[in-house]
């Protein structure tokens, strides 16, 4: 169905960036900082955008309007990872993935204050349920971190949060005046221009461990997150950001809740258990939502 273009790209991201979740927490490898992850996953963007370019007969939107529009989506998205690096550094992981995982309300708030989009009463409520639910994820009631420098975890997991929400926002924004193909393409272009940054932020000191099957392995998971980033631009392009964005931000950690409990024996505490009941019943809410009768997709 033509109108649910945007759900079928939303699920594969869903589900690309659940598995890419799940797998990161069963194969991890210690030995390999989370900077040269992100170098890794700079790299895997180079397959899915040579495909999607492929897809268009390489017809690039290379005016002023779309280059600013696209390096400022992946400046978001990898600058928020680059700040995401240093916030866990600092400061208290069960604290800082809660609040960067709220980015969906700086999406909804802007898509429905700019863009005009709206939803029905059945989507609001799923919209509501998905932002309950996606803190709750990350939740755990462990001891405070005596090692987070002041606030300054609390500002940069702040930013991250921002960076996303903005970055979610401008990918349907630039929809309407370029392809999704060229979009991801400036995402790919920036993240790999911030490698040489993440390299300098690694500590070399530590044990590394750059054996061939560890980094193909680590390739083979930051694919699926590539992938995920390929639909999601597909979905904002074909769907509305304030369904789009809860839906993939509370189903993917969903996935990944579940195939933890089922691969690695994991038993998840009762917010976790709740986030998962929230998380499936605002999928299904925000799957069954009517499209606008008069809403005309772009192609």
């Amino acid at each position: 169905m033509k109108s649910k273009k945007w759900l079928m790209f939303a699920l594969i991201t869903t589900l690309s960036w659940g598995l890419w979740g799940a797998m990161t927490g069963l194969f991890a490898d210690e030995t390999i900082p989370s900077t040269l992850v992100y170098s890794i996953w700079a790299l895997t963007m180079i397959p899915p955008c040579l495909i999607a370019l492929k897809l268009i007969g390489w017809k690039l939107d290379y005016d002023k309007r779309s280059v600013i529009l696209g390096c400022s989506i992946g400046l978001l998205g990898s600058g928020g990872q680059m700040l995401l690096f240093q916030a866990v550094n600092v400061g208290p992981a069960y604290l800082i993935f809660p609040i960067v995982s709220l980015s969906p309300i700086i999406t909804i708030a802007l898509s429905f204050g700019l863009l005009g989009e709206r939803t029905g009463k059945l989507g609001a409520f799923g919209i509501v349920l998905a932002l309950i639910a996606l803190p709750l994820f990350e939740y755990s009631a462990g001891p405070a971190e005596s090692q987070s420098q002041g606030l300054l975890w609390f500002a940069l997991a702040l930013f991250v949060m921002a960076a996303w929400g903005l970055q979610a926002f401008f990918m349907k924004f630039s929809n309407e005046s370029m392809s999704a193909e060229s979009i991801f393409f400036y995402m790919t272009i920036t993240a790999l221009a911030l490698i040489p940054m993440a390299y300098a932020m690694t500590d070399f000191t530590q044990e590394i461990n750059t054996s061939g099957s560890v980094l193909l392995t680590t390739a083979g998971i930051q694919v699926l997150n590539s992938i995920g980033a390929l639909c999601l631009v597909y979905a904002f392009r074909h769907g509305k950001a304030i369904l789009v964005s809860p839906l993939t931000n509370a189903g993917a950690p969903l996935i990944s809740a579940v195939l933890a409990i089922i691969l690695m024996g994991v038993v998840p505490s009762d917010a976790k258990m709740l986030g998962i009941a929230l998380a499936i019943i605002a999928a299904v809410i925000l799957a069954i939502e009517p499209e606008d009768k008069d809403k005309i997709e772009k192609h």
